[in-house]
């Protein structure tokens, strides 16, 4: 498995595909992210950790554009006006009640994908989460970890320009969760950019090239991946990096 350095230079340099300025989102008299300000930028692999409702899932649905928001979001348009493509898996994906196959066929077709490509692209993802054997069952009687890998096929195949990931190996055993990571590395090196959250701090060493670290819904630190495990932290994050507030 490669190892994935600093943000690369031209990173830097491109527009951010999403910005967030003063950004918060509000559920009921309930604050759980506020002020936030940061950009994704094209080819970035982010890592957003903190503890358990620190705000890690709102703010990629936030990036994403799912959730109600104060404050700015914009999103980068090319020279014909199109927003990036973007998927989104989550902890718990949702399945439609078909098979895994046809699970990935009709993503496909929504995409937009021609139907000449459709079958080539759903085998092959199929193979690469290891589930081709499992094509033609139910894909809701799968297991939790088998489930996760569907989801993450499913989104590969489509192809998106921007893929955020919420806790994507959580449910995996330690095999799954290799594979699902060697996956996330294809992505990146087919230029695909990458948010993601984790509870996995060595998971983010080896993906990210940026770490978020998130407190009661508030951006604490944003740092390349290294500095950020290198270089002293706000007090906050250190404790969480010891554990104290895992």
């Amino acid at each position: 498995m490669m190892a994935l350095g600093d943000p690369q230079p031209r990173a830097q340099g491109l527009a951010p595909l999403i910005r967030l300025e003063g950004a918060g989102v509000r559920f009921g008299a309930r604050i759980v992210l506020q002020g936030v300000d940061m950009a994704v930028r094209a080819g970035e692999r982010v890592a957003l950790i903190g503890s358990n409702g620190s705000g890690k899932t709102t703010l990629l649905r936030l990036l994403h554009g799912q959730v109600p928001h104060l404050g700015q979001r914009e999103v980068h348009t090319d020279a014909q006006g199109r927003e990036p493509s973007q998927a989104m898996v989550f902890q718990r994906p949702f399945l439609l009640r078909l098979s895994v196959w046809w699970n990935l066929q009709l993503a496909l077709w929504l995409a937009g994908v021609p139907g000449a490509q459709r079958s080539q692209r759903a085998r092959r993802a199929l193979e690469r989460v290891n589930l081709r054997e499992h094509a033609q069952r139910p894909a809701r009687v799968l297991s939790g970890g088998q489930q996760q890998r569907l989801a993450l096929a499913r989104a590969w195949a489509v192809r998106p320009q921007v893929l955020f990931l919420d806790e994507p190996t959580a449910s995996l055993d330690p095999g799954a969760k290799r594979d699902v990571e060697a996956l996330i590395e294809e992505f990146a090196a087919e230029g695909m950019t990458v948010v993601m959250s984790t509870h996995n701090l060595g998971q983010a060493k080896r993906l990210a090239t940026r770490v978020v670290y998130l407190e009661s819904g508030q951006v604490v630190v944003d740092r390349p991946v290294s500095a950020f495990f290198n270089e002293p932290l706000p007090e906050a994050a250190e404790q969480f990096l010891s554990g104290e507030r895992a």
